[in-house]
């Protein structure tokens, strides 16, 4: 503890100042240098030189007194997620994480369990973000958003089922994922359609739109659906399946493929023959349901790339006073395959 002075003393931080003696620039060229500026015109030797003389000294600029400077913070704020969104929605995060790296954002993830929106709101509002990204499990309010950019936020985007008030909406409409399976199904002449829904806690975000769909569609069709509820483990799947035949039904949608996956091994251990008996459906398009026997028939989902969002992100932040806009997130269409 005592050593403690004495070492900072001998390895004082280096500061902007001990870049540029070592480069031999000024301290604005090194700025410009290391915060990307495109405004001002600095040769790639020069460049080249104060990144290696900052790597050299182990120099790392200061987040908050860039960010007094510019008036504003380079940080986007993306609630963490607290559900297993599956990899189709794994990947799209990450590739907009990327997105926005390459941009110039720090992508910071905030942990708001157990926060409500207008809660959620002023935590994240504490941290001063240039956007905040909701990625839809706390609904965020018209008041939480101009709670956000009163403290500066230029960009407010919500990604769910219904467009925010006051911020730029990407509606996600799960019903149409639902609506799209059930359609299949009886389409291929099936009338008694279970649905699955995951006990997992906080999927009803995108599992209970997903079964408004497929029932609007099966009464559309004259159909039956039978909301039907598993965990996501062996256990579970065996108890279902266990009694399928007692529910009399010729075809099920799950949820997702990872959930058909596991429902369609246990029905086969069962005896259940698929598709004679039940036809079976996923959503995700997940590359192993095309390696089963029988191949999962699925719900192909097109999202917006992540990549775009970023842009989008960008553009706000440039043009915080836009009139907000709204965007459609995906599109799905049916997959057929032996399963169904």
């Amino acid at each position: 503890m005592s050593q403690t002075p004495k070492q900072s003393a001998e390895h004082p931080v280096p500061t902007s100042a001990d870049v540029a003696r070592l480069a031999g620039v000024s301290r604005a060229t090194v700025s410009y240098v290391l915060n990307n500026t495109s405004a001002v015109r600095i040769s790639e030797p020069t460049r080249r030189r104060v990144r290696e003389a900052a790597e050299e000294l182990g120099y790392v600029p200061h987040a908050a007194a860039r960010s007094l400077r510019a008036g504003h913070t380079r940080m986007v704020l993306l609630p963490a997620a607290h559900v297993p969104v599956g990899p189709l929605y794994s990947r799209f995060f990450n590739e907009l994480q990327w997105a926005l790296r390459r941009l110039d954002y720090t992508v910071v993830q905030y942990g708001s369990l157990g926060l409500d929106g207008d809660e959620a709101a002023r935590a994240w509002a504490e941290l001063r973000p240039v956007a905040v990204v909701s990625l839809g499990e706390v609904a965020l309010t018209p008041h939480g958003v101009g709670v956000l950019k009163r403290s500066g936020a230029k960009a407010v985007i919500t990604l769910g089922p219904e467009r925010v008030e006051g911020a730029h909406s990407l509606v996600m409409d799960q019903r149409e994922v639902g609506g799209c399976a059930a359609a299949h199904l009886i389409g291929r002449g099936y009338r008694n359609i279970g649905v699955l829904m995951p006990d997992e806690p906080g999927l009803e975000l995108f599992s209970r739109p997903r079964l408004e769909g497929a029932t609007e569609a099966a009464m559309r069709a004259g159909a039956r659906i039978e909301p039907l509820t598993m965990s996501y483990d062996e256990e579970s799947a065996a108890a279902l399946a266990a009694r399928w035949r007692g529910l009399g039904l010729d075809a099920v949608y799950a949820y997702n493929d990872e959930y058909a996956m596991l429902l369609m091994r246990a029905l086969q251990d069962e005896g259940v023959d698929i598709p004679r008996e039940t036809a079976v459906m996923g959503a995700d398009d997940l590359l192993l349901g095309k390696l089963l026997r029988p191949r999962l028939s699925t719900v192909q989902i097109d999202l917006v790339t992540g990549q775009r969002l970023a842009g989008l992100v960008d553009r706000v932040v440039r043009d915080p006073g836009a009139e907000p806009e709204r965007h459609d997130l995906m599109r799905a269409r049916a997959v057929h395959r032996e399963s169904s």
